[in-house]
C-alpha cells in the first residue's frame, strides 16, 4: 500500500508534507490577521488625535511588524522550496 498523496493546484503532495505546510500555514494566517486587525485599531486611535511622539511609536511599530512578517515570508518561501526539492527528488527516484 503506497503513501496517500495529494494533488493540489498542480503541485503533488504526500501527506506529510501538506501536514508541514498546515502546520506553518495556519499560524501565519493567524499573525497575519492580528497584524491587521491591531494596525486597525492603532488607525481608529488615531483619528482624533494630533501628530506627535505616539505617532511616531506606531510608526516605528508598524515598520518592526512589517520587516518581521517580511523575514516570516522568506522563512516560509525557503521551507515551501525545501518541500518542493525533496518532492522533486523523489519523483527522480
Amino acid at each position: 500500500m503506497g503513501i496517500m498523496a495529494i494533488n493540489l493546484a498542480g503541485l503533488h503532495l504526500d501527506v506529510a508534507e501538506l501536514a508541514v505546510l498546515l502546520i506553518f500555514g495556519i499560524p501565519i494566517v493567524g499573525i497575519l490577521c492580528g497584524t491587521i486587525v491591531e494596525l486597525a485599531k492603532m488607525l481608529r486611535r488615531g483619528e482624533g488625535r494630533r501628530a506627535g511622539a505616539q505617532s511616531e511609536e506606531e510608526t516605528r511599530l508598524i515598520q518592526q511588524m512589517h520587516r518581521q512578517l517580511e523575514r516570516m515570508e522568506e522563512r516560509i518561501e525557503a521551507l515551501e522550496t525545501i518541500l518542493i526539492e525533496r518532492e522533486r527528488e523523489e519523483a527522480h527516484q
